[in-house]
């Protein structure tokens, strides 16, 4: 198939949006432009059972610096309709694309930008003889080409392993709906009889969509019934005799994390066909990407193009951070950890443990030369590690270190708080100048890099982690322990909240409880109402206690690791420290008189 080389342009109107008409294969096609003439153009192409209204969030960010392109797709909204099931097939569709990009640049290659069954269609041009000429990149949501599908069903039924069987499985119940497309009166009349009148109430109730001008569209009846035939006149051929579909196009594959219908699991071995392949996420559903989350899809096009058309370096589009994984199923390899407070101990040990995972690591300490010991521990991993020096007590500095990272490294997937220091002593013993050492690192260290780094992570869409290391003296009160367990619970607390805040953001928080560990922290532990002398023999005692005790912080790293694989939200470590969690939720009573023990 070859692009069309008639294609006819009808209406021109300078007053918003710039419309007109292209004809494809006999059906008029409505099509909308915005943004500055001579911008990169970029062409929206929307999926089932929506119309170019799909696309407004984007369209109106992208169009500040780019020409953008909409246009309905046979059969909705505003453009007519074929007289046949067979009129919907992907060669007609492709036949389309190419109409209008024939009509709005004729001379120079496109950006496309897909979703749903408007990506299934692109796909079918990207991969088309004529692709590589006309199309200078491809992103792709929410659609895979059915002939790659085809492949990959074929590929997990000859080879039956639990996991594939598991992917097949997952999906099948994902497509449910495909079948029920498949009988006839059924789905026509749904639509009719209530679906379409609803529509909009069920975004909301699945995936938070907010009401909106324009959307539902008001032909969303007629638009949904005549769009069945989509699913009838390609499914079963392209399924069962699956085509060699390839692409030498730069495609940039985004990722629901939220998808209801299409699992990321579909987009393993995609690099068979599509060798320039990029891979990126958002949290969000498969609607309220578009609907909720706009600007993020429209910032990662906009990054997509920039790095394709002037070699914009961006941290995400960084190929050697996308190794080789199990697509969906490995949270680590070629993703990027941040761990404060690991200059040794527990910090140390958990960015190994990302680098030994696969991942990329930024360590940062108040001791410059201990993070960067950590940092060259990392790279005989194989990764990138980076090393700062930072003072998690000064907001300032935390704000400045996040900005420096995100531009540098871009935004980490996961972020370990766990700078802290040890103090000792009653409450009454206690100075003022002690609680403020405590809490400046224990607790405001925890607060300044949760914002800084879930502001980032949040604005970004992505999703991702955060990680705050907490105590089990956070549910173990202790009279010897006024200052720490205070701070250590705050950060339980304040974890709980942020962990409510940031839930439609896809990003999780995961508190750790440590119990006693053998870290370098007694080192750094002071003692309420002690001479230096006397300080320096209580660390020595403390010392040999958690020597003896010998639970080493590599452990500590291991229940990191699998928190944020397994989402784990709140994780007891020692023995000592998930008995103390029991008996603090059974006999608050029991704690509180446990509290009374212990002397000076």
């Amino acid at each position: 198939m070859t692009a069309p080389a008639a294609a006819r342009r009808v209406v021109d109107v300078v007053s918003g949006p710039r419309t007109r008409t292209v004809t494809s294969g006999g059906v008029a096609l409505a099509v909308y432009e915005q943004g500055p003439e001579s911008g990169p153009v970029v062409l929206l192409v929307h999926g089932y059972p929506d119309t170019h209204r799909v696309w407004d969030d984007v369209a109106a960010d992208l169009e500040r610096d780019h020409r953008v392109v909409r246009y309905d797709v046979r059969g909705a909204g505003d453009s007519g309709a074929p007289a046949g099931r067979y009129g919907y097939r992907l060669e007609q569709l492709a036949a389309d694309l190419f109409a209008v990009l024939d009509a709005v640049s004729p001379d120079q290659p496109v950006h496309v930008l897909a979703h749903d069954w408007g990506s299934i269609q692109a796909w079918e041009a990207v991969t088309d003889r004529a692709g590589p000429r006309r199309i200078a990149s491809y992103t792709s949501m929410s659609g895979p080409c059915l002939d790659h599908v085809g492949h990959w069903t074929r590929r997990r039924f000859a080879r039956p392993t639990p996991r594939h069987v598991g992917q097949l499985a997952a999906q099948s119940v994902r497509s449910w709906y495909i079948t029920a497309f498949h009988v006839p009166v059924l789905a026509p009349a749904t639509w009719r009889l209530g679906l379409a009148a609803g529509w909009g109430r069920m975004l909301t109730r699945a995936e938070g969509v907010r009401p909106r001008a324009g959307h539902p569209q008001p032909t969303l009846a007629d638009d949904a019934v005549r769009g069945i035939a989509l699913y009838r006149a390609n499914m079963l051929p392209r399924m069962l005799l699956p085509g060699e579909r390839s692409t030498t196009v730069p495609v940039q594959l985004i990722t629901l994390a939220d998808d209801r219908f299409v699992g990321a699991a579909l987009s393993e071995g995609l690099e068979r066909w599509a060798p320039r392949l990029w891979r990126r996420g958002i949290a969000a559903g498969h609607w309220s990407a578009l609907l909720e989350q706009g600007s993020t899809v429209a910032r990662m096009t906009r990054e997509f193009v920039d790095h394709i058309d002037n070699g914009t370096a961006v941290p995400a589009l960084d190929l050697a951070r996308q190794r080789e994984r199990p697509v969906g199923k490995d949270p680590f390899a070629g993703r990027l950890a941040l761990v404060t407070g690991a200059g040794g101990g527990i910090g140390r040990a958990t960015a190994v443990a990302f680098a030994e995972q696969g991942a990329d690591v930024v360590v940062c300490d108040i001791d410059a030369a201990a993070a960067e010991r950590t940092a060259v521990l990392a790279r005989l991993y194989g990764v990138a590690a980076h090393a700062y020096r930072v003072d998690v007590s000064d907001a300032a500095a935390v704000d400045a270190f996040a900005a420096d990272v995100a531009h540098a490294h871009g935004v980490p997937d996961i972020v370990v708080n766990n700078a802290g220091v040890g103090h000792s002593g009653t409450f009454l013993a206690t100075t003022n100048a002690e609680w403020k050492r405590v809490l400046d690192v224990n607790l405001w260290g925890v607060i300044h890099g949760s914002r800084a780094f879930g502001t980032l992570m949040a604005q970004r869409g992505e999703g991702g982690h955060i990680v705050n290391i907490a105590s089990a003296a956070a549910y173990t009160p202790s009279k010897q322990l006024a200052a720490y367990a205070t701070s250590k619970a705050a950060v339980a607390m304040m974890s709980d909240c942020l962990r409510a805040e940031l839930a439609s953001s896809g990003v999780r928080v995961s508190t750790i409880c440590p119990g006693i560990v053998n870290t370098g922290i007694v080192r750094s532990t002071t003692f309420s109402g002690l001479d230096d002398t006397e300080q320096s023999a209580r660390r020595e005692r403390f010392g040999k206690l958690y020597a003896r005790r010998n639970y080493p912080p590599e452990k500590v790293a291991d229940h990191i690791v699998d928190a944020i694989r397994r989402r784990r939200t709140v994780v007891p470590v020692t023995p000592e420290a998930r008995l103390g969690r029991l008996v603090s939720r059974l006999s608050p009573a029991t704690m509180r008189a446990l509290a009374r023990l212990g002397t000076r």
